[in-house]
């Protein structure tokens, strides 16, 4: 495993400096208000994809929409670092998929429910790299 991996954070409480981000995200999940889409931004190297596969492990696991992932569930076991990854989580690198035909793939396959999670999340990362096209296919 790659040592980024191994020191990842697997829980908001875990995320360092960044109280503006996870206190927002720990109250929606505590109060199970939940919105369709986030967007996290910053400098490279801040934790935004670790923050986001921690929201997607907080809203899928077993214990209910939660800021603190039970870890011992199948869907938290399987977003673990370790892990083998779900199938209802998909992350995107938009850098090398940002092309129009990439992004109506997505939209398509967004259009179906979850095959064992509550709910299916996309993490688009490099969502900057996204071409206009594929930006407008969205």
């Amino acid at each position: 495993m790659a040592l980024y991996r191994s020191y990842r954070p697997a829980t908001l409480n875990e995320v360092v400096g960044q109280d503006h981000v996870t206190g927002p995200l720990r109250r929606a999940l505590e109060n199970n208000r939940i919105h369709h889409a986030y967007l996290l931004s910053g400098p490279r190297g801040c934790g935004k994809t670790s923050t986001a596969r921690i929201l997607a492990r907080s809203i899928n696991c077993e214990l209910g929409p939660t800021p603190d992932p039970c870890g011992e569930c199948e869907s938290c076991i399987d977003l673990s670092a370790t892990g083998s990854g779900s199938m209802d989580v998909i992350e995107l690198d938009a850098a090398s998929h940002g092309k129009v035909e990439q992004a109506r793939d997505l939209r398509e396959r967004a259009m179906f429910g979850p095959a064992k999670s509550r709910y299916k999340v996309y993490i688009i990362d490099e969502a900057h790299m996204v071409s206009k096209e594929g930006f407008n296919a969205l």
